[in-house]
């Protein structure tokens, strides 16, 4: 199957998460959307060849997932529901993950053997990054030799992420501290 398909399938599944994310009332579960949506931005990532910001992508959606979740989990942030309607949420979520992972499959018989370079980029810097750019790590003279305003970019998401976490975490205890004060 060509890569626009997955990527417009990607595409498709993380509006629909953002729309759940916004229409949910129970805060624990819009934070789940929106981490179902971080990790879509992370696998399109990898199918445009580029893993070093799938990679960035991925350990944030895990890092911001977690201090949210850690943030909200107080039961006045949010509802609980029956158990009947968690069942029935958990089957849904168990077979949409097993449905996405048989989807998933061809794209296994996809990628190239191991340390085969997958695109013509990728043998350039191999055969000239050395000589081109005198550093003696290669990995390192890639990173911000040739890729620097891709390196910018994740230093510049991350930056914002931490940024925004912080600010929510600010807002929970402020909200807490002045919730204390009045009782």
């Amino acid at each position: 199957m060509p890569i626009e398909l997955w990527l417009n399938f990607l595409f498709v599944l993380m509006i629909i998460g953002s729309i759940v994310a916004l229409e949910l009332k129970d805060v624990l579960s819009s934070i789940i959307a929106i981490g179902v949506v971080g990790l879509g931005v992370s696998i399109s990532f990898l199918l445009l060849q580029a893993p070093d910001l799938a990679i960035v992508q991925f350990l944030f959606e895990i890092f911001c997932v977690v201090i949210l979740i850690q943030a909200f989990i107080h039961k006045s942030h949010h509802q609980m529901e029956s158990s009947r309607s968690n069942r029935w949420l958990t089957a849904a979520t168990i077979l949409t993950a097993i449905l996405l992972f048989i989807g998933c499959l061809p794209l296994f018989k996809v990628l190239p053997p191991f340390g085969k370079p997958l695109m013509s980029t990728a043998q350039y810097y191999l055969d000239h990054g050395a000589e081109q750019t005198g550093a003696a790590n290669l990995v390192s003279s890639i990173v911000l030799d040739y890729r620097g305003y891709d390196t910018f970019g994740e230093v510049t998401i991350l930056f914002t992420a931490i940024l925004g976490t912080f600010t929510i975490l600010r807002k929970t205890a402020k909200a807490k501290h002045h919730g204390g004060q009045h009782e």
